[in-house]
């Protein structure tokens, strides 16, 4: 008999969680908006860099990080079509998608290292890192 309140709960907490998805609209906007966070993430970082400020960077990173993490997620195979440039390549190469998507992560997490560790050559490398395995990714699975 207490199976049946903890199945109840997970059953609820997926409809919730499906529920939060519809109403943001689906996973489209959902990865343009942390697409488009990740951009205003990587510019600040950029600026960071510039300043010489190395001990902004670590937080954004992880920001960044957490972003990423979900990325494969926001891509469900009926969100092929509609407003996004996302290429077919993204559902076709699944493999391919997944491994750029891990490329970015471990690169962020690399990022992030770097950065709590102060060495600013170090973060140097590793920020050109991210934007690599961000270019990568958009190359092969973003359309223009």
């Amino acid at each position: 008999m207490r199976i049946a309140p903890l199945l109840l709960g997970v059953v609820l907490a997926g409809w919730g969680g499906a529920l939060a998805l519809a109403q943001a609209g689906g996973p489209i906007p959902e990865r343009k908006n942390d697409m488009k966070a990740m951009q205003r993430e990587l510019e600040a970082m950029k600026a960071a860099l510039d300043s010489g400020d190395i001990a902004a960077i670590a937080p954004r990173a992880k920001t960044v990080h957490g972003l990423l993490e979900v990325i494969p997620t926001l891509f469900p195979p009926d969100s092929a079509t509609g407003d996004t440039k996302a290429l077919p390549a993204v559902w076709s190469d699944r493999a391919g998608f997944e491994a750029a998507a891990r490329n970015a992560l471990a690169a962020s997490g690399k990022l992030e290292q770097a950065a709590s560790s102060g060495d600013r050559a170090a973060t140097v490398q590793a920020f050109r890192e991210m934007g690599a395995s961000c270019g990568g990714c958009h190359r092969s699975f973003r359309g223009r």
